[in-house]
């Protein structure tokens, strides 16, 4: 059976750097990314008939705008650029992880002075690493734009409230609340995918053939959901630092 691990494999160093496969699987996705970016950028500029792909895009992103909507109203498209970016990125990951090839194909590499054999591609969101990122990222998101809207005052008073004791101690456990999103971001997406991949391994090695395909197809619903209580999370929260409190 291979061998399952949770930390990403380092499978070669650039410049002093060293790389890891999950690490290398992302930079494909980056590359997917900007493509399918830049080419509807292009393609909406285009007068005339466009091809099939960019409707399905647009309609793809006008659905998610919509779930987003139902939270910030008329202030959506302020917001949109990041949560959608998060969600499209995430969601991404999450797929390319499902890949044929994604684990399954093996490398020789050193780690000190034994010779291993590691995946070269794995699930970026596999990754404790990328997911404490993207959780870093909705993290500061928050507050940034609670700043923006509250100012630096308002910010500092709902966790710094000296009117009672009682006040000052639920603002410090509100500072203990916004710190803790972090891991929860973070462990809720990686744990969900790790597992996933798991689930594929395991089932894969038992029986290799067509028996896996309905868990794959679970994987896909997981991996878009993973991606969209992502981002809905990050929203909601978004919308609640943003709001005066009295």
């Amino acid at each position: 059976m291979p061998k399952i691990s949770i930390k990403a494999e380092p499978i070669f160093h650039l410049f002093g750097f060293t790389i890891t496969n999950s690490f290398f699987t992302s930079f494909f996705v980056f590359l997917i990314t900007v493509f399918i970016s830049v080419y509807f950028y292009q393609q909406s500029k285009k007068i005339g008939k466009k091809n099939g792909f960019y409707y399905f895009i647009k309609f793809f992103i006008k659905s998610i705008y919509q779930l987003f909507y139902s939270v910030f109203g008329e202030k959506t498209s302020i917001f949109f650029p990041i949560l959608f970016t998060l969600f499209f990125y995430i969601i991404l990951q999450n797929w390319f992880g499902l890949m044929p090839g994604i684990g399954s194909i093996l490398i020789k590499t050193t780690e000190g002075l034994e010779t291993i054999t590691v995946p070269l591609f794995r699930g970026n969101n596999a990754d404790l690493n990328t997911t404490l990122a993207l959780a870093l990222i909705a993290f500061f998101s928050i507050q940034f734009y609670s700043i923006k809207y509250l100012g630096i005052g308002g910010y500092l008073k709902k966790f710094f409230n000296f009117a009672n004791p009682i006040v000052f101690f639920i603002g410090i456990l509100d500072i203990v609340s916004e710190v803790s999103k972090i891991l929860s971001f973070s462990f809720r997406l990686f744990g969900n995918i790790f597992a996933g991949e798991v689930l594929m391994t395991i089932v894969a090695f038992l029986i290799p053939f067509l028996a896996s395909f309905p868990f794959l197809m679970l994987e896909i619903f997981v991996g878009f959901v993973q991606a969209l209580v992502f981002s809905m999370l990050t929203a909601v929260f978004i919308s609640g630092a943003i709001e005066v409190h009295h």
